[in-house]
C-alpha cells in the first residue's frame, strides 16, 4: 500500500468459551487498512461482521475468547487489560448498530458528548466544546441542535440516536472509527450526508474506517475496498467496484444477485389491486393532523405548539401495500400511532371500513385491535427474553377470549408453519435466535389473529439484505394467502419499490406526494421525492443525480414552522410563491398527487406549465 498500515490483523481468530459451547464465529481472518482509507466489511446476519467489529477495538466480552493479533500503529492491542486501553480510546472509536442504550440516559446528550470533548482536550473550555458539539449535530442533521443539545437520550428517536453516537465517536478526531451497521436505522438522506462526513473525517484528519455493513450498495457509497464475509470467514477481498462488477465466490455472487433493481431490468412487480374493481378503502384518513405541546426552554412555564401531523389526507384500499417514506422527524412514527390508535388525532379522523378509530370503546375497539396488528422494528427487544415462544404466540388469543389449550395450541403451531418456524421452536426460549427468526415470531405473534391489515413500522430495517429478501417473499406469499393489506412505515425505498403498489412521501408531518409505484420511481411530482431517490444506496447508474437534488441544511423546526412551502429552504427550485403560499396537494392524474408550486394545477394551460417548468 506505500504506508505503513495503521491497523494489521492477522489469524483473527475468536471463539465462544468452553463454558458456552466453544463455537468458533471467526476463523483466521486478516487484513490491514491504511490512513485515510475506508475498508467495508459486509455478510448476512450471524456472519461474524460484528464480532470482527468488536474484536478490532479490543470489546469482545468475557464470554469470547480470541487468538492471533490486531496491531494498531504496531502494538498488538488484542487482550489488553482495560487500564492499558484507556490511553488507546481516545484514538479509536466504535460506534455500534443499537443506539438507545450508549447513553447515560440520565445526563442531557449534548452535554455527555461535551465532557468527552473536555476529556480528551482538556484546554477546550465549557463554550468551544459547547460550540464544536452543536456544530457536528448539525452537520449530521439533528434538527434544531442548540435545543437538542440539551435532550435527554429519551427524547430523540433511534436515528437521531445514532447520528448523535456518531458525533460521539467523531469529536476526539479518532485515527480509527470502527462504524458498525451505523447507516442501517438512518434515512437514505442522511446516511448519505454521514457518509459524506466519513469521508471528510479521513481527508482531513487522515482518519481510517472500518464501515461494517449489512447492505453491500451502502458499502460501496463509502468503502474503495470491501471484504465479505460468511460464517465467520474472509471469503472475497476486493476493490468495491470490481468485486460488484465481478464477483467470484459464490457466496458474493448470491449477496450481488439478492439486492433488488430499482430502474433496470424488471424488478419484481408489487401485488397490485384488481384490475377493473373501484378500490374500497379500507383505511381512509380525513384531514388528519397530530400537535403536542413542547416546553420552550428558556422559559419559566412557556410552550410551543409541536405539529407533527399536519392535514393529511388519503385512502388505503384493501388490498394495497402501501407505503409512508420520509426522513426521521417527518412524522411516520406519530402517525403510525395513530393509525393503530395508540393515540387520538388532535383534528380528524380516521376511518376504518367508515367507522371513527378515535371513538371506538370496549368491545369495538377490541376488534379494531384484532382487525389492525402492528409488527415493530427490533426484533430483539420486543420479545421477552424469559418467555416460550409457543407462550408468546399463544398470548394474543388468550387475550381476544380464546379458552380452550388444545385449540390454542393447534392454532400457534399453523400460524408457525405459515410463517416458516420450526415447530421444535415452540417451547423454547428466543435466546440466540437470528434477527430474521425473532421478526418471524413478531410476524407469527401478529398473524395469530388473522387480522386483515399488518402495519410494519420499519419491520425490515434491522435485517442484512438477505433476511429482508426472504421476509419480504414471506409478505407475498401471506398476501395471497390471507388477503392482508400491508401498511409499510420504512425510510428503505429499495425494499419499498420491491413490496409496495402505492406511497406516500411525508415531510415535516405533511404528504408531499401520494403517488403508485411506477410513477412515483420514475416521475416524482415534487423535488424533496426526487432527492430522496437520488440519496438511494443502489448498484446501478442512477437516475437522478445526487449532485442536482440531494439535499443540504436541516429541515425547519415542526415547532417554529415558516410561512409559505416547509420545504423552500432545502429546495433547489425554490422561486417566490414558494415564500408566500404552502402547496397544496393537487393531481397529476389517475390517483397521483403532489403539493408542488411547479405542480401545474388541474386545468392550467400550457402557457402556466411552461412558466412553471422554465423557473427550475
Amino acid at each position: 500500500m506505500g504506508e505503513a498500515p495503521i491497523l494489521s490483523v492477522r489469524d483473527l481468530s475468536v471463539a465462544l468459551a468452553p463454558a458456552f459451547g466453544g463455537r468458533r464465529l471467526l476463523d483466521g481472518i486478516s487484513f490491514d487498512i491504511a490512513p485515510r482509507e475506508i475498508v467495508g466489511v459486509v455478510g448476512a446476519t450471524g456472519a461474524g461482521k460484528t464480532v470482527l467489529a468488536k474484536a478490532v477495538v479490543n470489546g469482545l466480552d468475557q464470554t469470547l475468547s480470541a487468538s492471533g493479533t490486531v496491531r494498531f500503529r504496531g502494538r498488538d492491542i488484542l487482550g489488553l487489560d482495560p487500564r492499558a486501553m484507556r490511553p488507546l480510546r481516545r484514538d479509536i472509536a466504535y460506534v455500534g448498530a443499537n443506539p438507545m442504550g450508549a447513553l447515560d440516559p440520565t445526563l442531557p446528550v449534548g452535554r455527555q458528548i461535551a465532557e468527552k470533548m473536555r476529556a480528551v482536550a482538556p484546554g477546550v473550555t465549557e463554550g468551544e466544546a459547547r460550540r464544536r458539539v452543536i456544530a457536528l449535530l448539525e452537520a449530521v442533521r439533528i434538527p434544531s441542535a442548540a435545543r437538542r443539545f440539551h435532550d435527554y437520550p429519551s427524547q430523540f428517536s433511534g436515528g437521531m440516536m445514532q447520528r448523535a453516537l456518531l458525533v460521539d465517536a467523531m469529536i476526539s478526531d479518532p485515527a480509527l472509527l470502527v462504524a458498525d451497521n451505523v447507516t442501517q436505522p438512518l434515512d437514505v438522506t442522511v446516511a448519505a450526508q454521514v457518509i459524506r462526513l466519513m469521508r471528510e473525517l479521513t481527508a482531513q484528519f487522515q482518519t481510517a474506517i472500518l464501515f461494517v455493513s449489512s447492505s453491500l450498495p451502502v458499502a460501496r457509497e463509502a468503502a474503495a475496498r470491501t471484504l465479505v464475509i460468511d460464517a465467520g470467514r474472509l471469503v472475497e477481498e476486493q476493490p468495491t467496484d470490481a468485486l460488484v462488477a465481478r464477483p467470484v465466490h459464490a457466496y458474493t455472487r448470491e449477496l450481488v444477485a439478492q439486492i433488488p433493481t430499482i430502474w433496470t431490468g424488471v424488478p419484481a412487480q408489487p401485488r397490485s389491486r384488481e384490475a377493473g374493481a373501484a378500490p374500497r378503502p379500507i383505511i381512509s384518513l380525513e384531514d388528519v393532523s397530530q400537535t403536542y405541546r413542547a416546553r420552550e426552554r428558556g422559559t419559566f412555564a412557556g410552550t410551543g405548539e409541536l405539529r407533527a401531523v399536519r392535514n393529511v389526507t388519503f385512502d388505503i384500499a384493501k388490498g394495497d401495500s402501501f407505503a409512508v417514506v420520509g426522513e426521521s422527524g417527518c412524522g411516520k412514527s406519530t402517525l403510525m400511532r395513530l393509525l393503530s390508535r395508540l393515540e387520538r388525532p388532535s383534528a380528524g379522523r380516521i376511518l376504518c371500513e367508515g367507522q371513527d378509530i378515535a371513538r371506538l370503546s370496549g368491545g369495538a375497539l377490541l376488534r379494531f385491535r384484532r382487525k389492525l396488528q402492528l409488527v415493530l422494528q427490533d426484533p430483539f427487544d420486543s420479545l421477552p427474553p424469559r418467555t416460550a415462544i409457543g407462550a408468546m404466540l399463544e398470548a394474543p388469543l388468550r387475550i381476544h377470549g380464546w379458552r380452550d389449550a388444545a385449540r390454542i395450541r393447534d392454532k400457534v403451531r399453523a400460524v408457525m408453519n405459515d410463517v416458516g418456524l420450526s415447530l421444535a421452536l415452540y417451547d423454547a426460549l428466543p435466546l440466540g435466535l437470528s434477527a430474521g427468526q425473532r421478526q418471524r415470531i413478531n410476524v407469527a405473534r401478529a398473524m395469530v389473529l388473522d387480522p386483515e391489515i399488518l402495519l410494519m413500522d420499519e419491520t425490515l430495517s434491522a435485517l442484512d439484505q438477505t433476511e429482508q429478501f426472504r421476509l419480504l417473499a414471506l409478505f407475498d406469499k401471506l398476501q395471497s394467502a390471507h388477503g392482508l393489506t400491508y401498511i409499510f412505515i420504512s425510510h428503505d425505498l429499495a425494499m419499498v419499490r420491491k413490496a409496495c403498489n402505492r406511497v406516500a412521501v411525508m415531510y415535516l408531518g405533511e404528504v408531499v406526494e401520494l403517488a403508485d409505484n411506477e410513477r412515483l420511481f420514475f416521475d416524482p411530482g415534487h423535488p424533496y421525492t426526487r432527492a430522496l431517490l437520488s440519496a438511494m444506496p443502489t448498484l446501478e447508474e442512477r437516475r437522478y443525480r445526487p449532485e442536482d437534488c440531494l439535499l443540504d441544511g436541516e429541515p425547519p423546526s415542526p415547532i417554529d414552522l415558516p410561512a409559505g412551502c416547509a420545504f423552500r429552504s432545502r429546495c433547489p427550485r425554490a422561486f417566490a410563491p414558494c415564500a408566500g403560499q404552502s402547496p397544496a396537494l393537487v393531481t397529476r392524474g389517475a390517483g397521483d398527487f403532489a403539493s408542488c408550486h411547479h405542480v401545474p394545477a388541474p386545468g392550467a394551460g400550457l402557457a402556466q406549465a411552461v412558466a412553471m417548468g422554465s423557473t427550475g
